[in-house]
């Protein structure tokens, strides 16, 4: 089932009621005279909070994260600061913990070269689409070994955002940079909210990564399972850049393409299948490896 992303930008109260989430404005100023909005909580995947005068009860936070709802915070920019997740999503979920942490070393490298040559076969896709060559990316993709042993992921990075944006841009990716790594970092926050709920659905811990072991990250294996899924957001930015030069500002207009992102179609097993549908399977794919119930993440590509 697709779940809504919905993203709060104004200021308001927050509050349940008859199991949907209320979106009230009586007691803000000036917005006195909005009529309350009201949503069914089984219906939201992803909640944005963005304004810093949003108010929200202890009561409806609990049905949120009783739905495996993402609740994610944005600081003062409207850049997301914090995300909130259920922690329990699955019944078998102990079981499913510890196939994750005693998975073996041989396991977790075969899984991060599966990762990493489903990533860069999606970027060659992005090339593809915009006409852009690519046949050095499809061969790196080929070319990928177990654990990614050669780097390959560093090294089609490195082409890959030289040629995604025109060359007058002189882009380089990193998040603090200038534009457009402002609408990659929102997009790229969207999908990780939802991969990290797709593995806690699945039973999974989204700390314990396959790749990603950083200390103070709380969200390692949502950041390794999310890397295919990255050149989704690439490709709606592109189509941004292509329309306009104007993107120093997080526009509505941009967040709303950025929002639709869950929508949008891949292909996974030969089939059609919206990206949120996509990520469910894909998490629960991991958690049958884990449990070696199978050998292969089933990662989606992007459609022609």
């Amino acid at each position: 089932m697709i779940k809504r992303v919905i993203c709060i930008e104004s200021p308001c109260y927050l509050k349940c009621a008859n199991n949907q989430m209320v979106v009230s404005y009586s007691h803000v100023k000036g917005l006195e005279d909005r009529a309350d909005k009201t949503v069914p909580i089984e219906d939201i995947g992803v909640l944005l909070l963005e304004h810093q005068q949003i108010t929200i009860t202890h009561f409806l936070l609990d049905k949120l994260v009783a739905n495996n709802t993402a609740v994610i915070t944005c600081n003062e920019t409207h850049h997301p600061s914090g995300m909130l997740l259920s922690l329990e999503g699955n019944t078998l979920q102990s079981e499913r913990f510890r196939a994750q942490v005693e998975a073996t070393e041989p396991l977790k490298k075969q899984l991060w070269q599966q990762t990493i040559k489903a990533k860069i076969t999606n970027q060659a896709l992005v090339f593809a689409h915009w006409n852009i060559p690519n046949k050095q990316l499809n061969n790196l993709a080929a070319s990928v070994k177990s654990g990614d042993a050669e780097n390959r992921e560093a090294v089609a990075a490195a082409y890959y955002w030289q040629n995604l944006f025109p060359a007058a841009w002189l882009f380089f990716r990193k998040r603090e940079g200038p534009p457009p790594n402002n609408l990659l970092n929102y997009g790229y926050a969207i999908i990780r909210a939802m991969m990290a709920r797709a593995l806690v659905g699945a039973g999974l811990l989204p700390t314990f990564g396959i790749f990603h072991r950083n200390r103070y990250n709380a969200y390692c294996l949502a950041d390794d399972i999310m890397e295919p899924y990255r050149p989704f957001v690439d490709m709606v930015v592109r189509g941004i850049v292509e329309e306009t030069s104007h993107i120093d500002v997080l526009t509505p207009a941009f967040k709303t393409q950025l929002l639709k992102v869950p929508t949008m179609d891949t292909f996974l097993e030969g089939e059609k299948s919206p990206l949120m549908v996509a990520m469910q399977r894909t998490a629960t794919s991991v958690a049958r490896c884990y449990l070696g119930e199978q050998r292969k993440i089933l990662y989606p590509t992007i459609t022609k």
